[in-house]
């Protein structure tokens, strides 16, 4: 069973960036995708982007596209997720996870392993 540690959130203005990290501990990751996902609160839990087992290919909700970055890198069993011209709504808890497979979805159910979350504040 992969354990899954997410680090870098924290409290920024709007307009600001963060740059997330989930690393992994108990199995390697290079063979499988990897996604982030959020939940505000009073939300449901919400994709946010996925990658593939060699970042060959990225998704994103629409919501996120052209301000958020995902990249990999396997030999440190690591994935970023890149945050710029962060909003008031993209406040929220990030989750970041480990697909069954290769290639990712945007649908929560489809990734076996959770990391415990880190959050995200953007003040307006």
């Amino acid at each position: 069973q992969v354990q899954l540690v997410e680090s870098g959130g924290g409290l920024v203005q709007a307009g600001e960036s963060l740059r997330l990290s989930c690393t992994a501990s108990g199995r390697t990751l290079s063979t499988v995708a990897m996604g982030w996902f959020r939940q505000a609160p009073g939300k449901e839990r919400e994709f946010v982007a996925h990658i593939s087992w060699i970042g060959t290919t990225t998704d994103y909700a629409d919501s996120m596209k052209g301000r958020f970055t995902i990249s990999r890198d396997n030999a440190k069993n690591t994935v970023y997720l890149q945050m710029n011209s962060l909003k008031p709504e993209d406040t929220a808890v990030y989750y970041c996870a480990a697909a069954r497979g290769r290639w990712g979805t945007r649908s929560w159910v489809d990734f076996g392993s959770r990391g415990r979350g880190t959050q995200v504040t953007v003040s307006s």
